[in-house]
């Protein structure tokens, strides 16, 4: 069956696409109660599952999980005998950070020089709307040749595990024979791309404290103990003079075999200041794929304006720590809370906290989804064969994918291109890649019915 009906199908629902991302991004469903309201993750959720039924979409229920939050699950039937796949997305988002900062309202999605600017754009709500054009391209054209189960996260970004955790008290609900991840991204725009590996990650707080109160710098400063220097001599300790993470007992030397990563595109990539240095060393590949990274996220400390000369009693920091294959989470973590502890200088009082974890991930590329995969990328991207490459990110669900159902293909694509600067302000998604996707996706999931 020709793939051309499938790529003018897909085109011809781009309109309707944008209507639906828009509805989609107006959801300010970041998954942190404290700072967003739970009637917007929730509001997200419903409007997911009302997608789904709308295609058809039987057992669709919003699943309560651990963590609080609602993940959605549907399933749609095929052919008797059929593979079964599951697509994954999430409809969670990351906190806009500055707002003001956005060059358009990040929960309003604006057309701007080509692309859709947007919290969630591309990461992941964006792939919701992949997934759906997929299917839908398919219906128009002979069907769905394979049953589909869809399951949308909705604490992805917040690592707190509900979904995981889900999954392994119902290890029956998202069996499948392979598994579609819609939450990575090409290496480039037009250039197709699955992911390969996935690094893992553990977020830990941190508090030091020093004394019973503030105290004046003047009167005390110069012997009493500073917990806010305390902190800043531990946060220091993690990296080496090149700008390397140096967590005691961690192997840092490991690296990337495969699609390498030009060092002046990076700098484009990530906008680095001219002048400025990138870190690290080896490859930049090796240093975002391969090896670990420590991050400081933020940290709890008096701001600049109206601050008091004072010596600080007490500080506390948020550090992510991104760990390769090969590397367990979890160990990690152990390894990263001594160090910390290690390294807290004048014998302050430390306590820290480990507030979540995802480990690594490495698929096994020689299996014939990734055929059906390579072979479906060759037709929605003419000219260009699939790459292979490595994510910074994490993804907590494949693992656990991974262990439940050891006999499933997982492979990994998605929307998150360096340009769509997910994370950042002004995310965006391009929705050329958004139609080549779905097409790819569609077509993709006929070349596997049929292998």
């Amino acid at each position: 069956m020709s793939s051309i009906p499938v790529a003018e199908t897909v085109a011809s629902l781009m309109p309707r696409a944008k209507a639906e991302l828009t509805e989609l991004v107006a959801f300010r469903s970041v998954a942190d109660f404290d700072q967003f309201p739970k009637s917007e993750s929730e509001g997200a959720a419903r409007w997911v599952a009302d997608a789904l039924r709308a295609e058809g979409f039987q057992d669709v229920a919003l699943l309560d999980t651990p963590d609080g939050t609602q993940s959605v699950y549907g399933y749609l039937p095929g052919p008797e005998g059929a593979k079964t796949v599951l697509l994954y997305a999430h409809y969670d988002v990351q906190p806009p950070l500055d707002e003001a900062a956005w060059s358009t309202p990040p929960f309003e999605l604006t057309e701007r020089d080509g692309r859709w600017y947007g919290r969630g754009a591309a990461d992941c709500k964006g792939g919701v709307i992949m997934h759906l054009l997929a299917l839908r391209a398919l219906k128009a054209n002979g069907g769905i040749p394979v049953h589909v189960k869809v399951i949308a996260e909705g604490s992805e970004e917040m690592g707190t595990g509900g979904l995981e955790r889900y999954a392994e008290e119902h290890p029956d609900l998202l069996e499948a024979d392979t598994i579609v991840i819609g939450d990575a991204g090409n290496f480039r725009v037009g250039l197709p791309t699955v992911t390969s590996t996935l690094r893992g990650m553990t977020m830990v707080r941190v508090q030091i404290d020093t004394l019973e109160g503030n105290l004046h710098s003047g009167q005390f400063g110069g012997a009493a103990p500073d917990a806010l220097g305390a902190l800043i001599r531990v946060l220091d300790s993690l990296r080496a003079e090149d700008g390397s993470t140096t967590v005691d007992g961690l192997t840092v030397e490991s690296s990337w075999e495969g699609l390498q990563y030009d060092a002046e595109q990076f700098r484009q990539d990530a906008k680095v200041l001219d002048g400025v240095e990138l870190i690290g060393s080896g490859t930049v590949a090796d240093r975002i794929w391969a090896r670990p990274a420590v991050t400081v996220l933020g940290i709890d400390c008096p701001p600049v304006v109206g601050a008091t000369p004072s010596v600080q009693a007490s500080a506390r920091a948020l550090i992510s720590l991104r760990v390769p294959p090969g590397v367990d989470a979890a160990e990690a973590t152990k390894l990263l809370q001594a160090h910390i502890e290690a390294h807290t200088p004048w014998g302050a009082r430390v306590r820290t906290e480990q507030i979540g974890q995802g480990q690594a991930f490495r698929a096994d590329t020689s299996s014939p989804a990734y055929q059906a995969m390579a072979d479906a990328m060759a037709v929605a991207y003419p000219g260009q064969e699939m790459q292979y490459a490595g994510q910074g990110g994490s993804i907590p669900l494949c693992n656990t994918l991974a262990a439940l159902y050891p006999h499933a293909e997982i492979l990994l694509i998605g929307l998150s291109e360096p340009e769509a600067q997910i994370h950042a302000v002004n995310e965006s998604v391009s929705p050329q890649e958004l139609e080549r996707l779905s097409v790819t996706e569609a077509l993709f999931l006929r070349n596997y019915a049929a292998s």
